[in-house]
């Protein structure tokens, strides 16, 4: 009996999933090389279903011989260990980030005479169409709590936008740009208290309600969200900003080891700023780990040692107490214009024995790229703040040119279409 090999993620699985697999039964044993969580977050976004889950629901499809784990996109590592005579797939990946993978596939069968079948496209709803619709709908906060710990799993480095309204969302959750082998896309929201504040012409210093943003964000998006708690208040009070998180969906908060007033970490010393005891603050993120009810949730501690000159033991120091109060992440701050503190507080920060996942902002050490701070450790990097920032100066200049001029036409090229403004929005009935 000869053997076929079909590489698909599974992720949702279709009435056309299944035709192909009853038309490659046809010439041989069907061997399924399911792409793990990891595979698949390396070029599109992450499978609504893990890995063990896709795999039980392949392995009882009829006509499937075997599931073996496809580690990466490429096919070639599993082809030389199958010696497979077909390979199957789709003809859907002539172009794309696929392309250089159909290559290698064709190069790697001609070493044993094996072939690849493309059969003709199958009617009916693909995994595509159903992963656009279930994006319309939206997710569950099940579903969406639970997503930042599976993206930590399954990436090197995760990417995360700021949004503060649910238009922004749309974007954090909708923009991408095409690669070698790869869609670049975000990998989640970062909720911004100084956004928020910034919005509502309203100072940084917990005093704006943010439930409004919460809420138009999670209707509009089905990426995990890392909220921005500021210093999380008193810790009676935060413990019940844990459960209502937790309970909305949301995936992770981060609150700063800072007390009194809450001013924006950016003033740095020019403006009165108390850093917490290390004690009272690691009662806090304790206090917060017992009220919240999954192991879902995350509570990232961030260090502000940096920020207020405290010193680079003081930050390290700091990170080991909180790491062992239970904090599953900690975000190192900085607002220097060059990344080379937070590089020595990672170097240092790597010798620990035990360690949470490394968070950092490059709002001011801006030039750092991605590559630079996951090759010292980081494991998330937040986009804080640039949406709003880009907006402003936007809608400025648009406001001076209808002054200058008298009327609009000018300052239409700087201006969305309305019917492509309105396009945006998908309607849900």
């Amino acid at each position: 009996m000869k053997t076929v090999y079909i590489a698909m993620s599974a992720d949702l699985v279709t009435p056309s999933h299944v035709q192909l697999i009853k038309e490659a039964r046809k010439l041989g044993e069907v061997v399924i090389g399911l792409l793990t969580d990891n595979a698949v977050a390396g070029f599109q976004r992450l499978p609504y279903m893990p890995y063990e889950q896709r795999k039980v629901v392949m392995e009882n499809i009829v006509g499937v011989k075997e599931v073996v784990a496809q580690e990466t996109l490429d096919h070639v590592p599993n082809l030389l260990k199958i010696k497979p005579d077909y390979v199957f797939h789709r003809d859907d990946w002539n172009t794309g980030v696929l392309r250089g993978t159909r290559r290698r596939v064709i190069d790697t069968l001609q070493q044993w005479g094996g072939e690849l079948v493309e059969p003709d496209p199958m009617p009916g709803i693909t995994s595509t169409s159903l992963k656009q619709a279930i994006r319309e709908v939206g997710t569950t906060p099940q579903m969406r709590l639970g997503m930042l710990k599976r993206l930590l799993e399954a990436k090197p480095l995760i990417r995360v936008l700021e949004a503060h309204s649910g238009l922004t969302g749309l974007i954090a959750e909708t923009v991408s740009t095409e690669g070698d082998n790869s869609v670049r896309e975000f990998d989640g929201i970062w909720l911004s208290s100084l956004t928020d504040s910034a919005l509502k012409a309203k100072p940084d210093i917990e005093y704006v309600d943010r439930m409004t943003s919460i809420s138009d964000i999670l209707e509009t998006t089905t990426k995990p969200i890392i909220f921005d708690g500021d210093t999380g208040g008193i810790t009676e009070h935060f413990v019940f900003m844990v459960r209502t998180l937790e309970r909305l969906g949301v995936s992770a908060v981060i609150i700063e080891d800072k007390k009194g007033l809450k001013r924006n970490s950016l003033f740095g010393t020019d403006a009165s700023q108390v850093q917490d005891d290390v004690e009272d603050f690691s009662n806090k993120i304790t206090c917060g780990k017992n009220a919240q009810v999954t192991d879902d949730f995350m509570i990232i501690a961030r260090i502000e040692s940096l920020i207020l000159k405290a010193g680079m033991d003081d930050a390290l120091t700091r990170a080991q107490a909180y790491i062992a109060a239970g904090a599953n992440g900690i975000m190192i701050h900085s607002k220097e214009s060059n990344a080379d503190e937070i590089m020595t507080f990672c170097r240092e920060y790597a010798k620990f024995d035990d360690r949470v996942p490394l968070v950092a902002v490059p709002s001011t050490y801006s030039r750092v790229t991605e590559d630079e701070l996951s090759e010292a450790g980081v494991s998330i990097v937040i986009y804080a703040n640039q949406l709003l920032r880009s907006a402003y100066p936007a809608m400025v200049q648009t406001a001076k040119s209808i002054l200058q001029h008298g009327r609009a036409a000018e300052a239409e090229e700087h201006c969305l279409p309305i019917k492509e403004i309105i396009s945006l929005i998908p309607e849900r009935t």
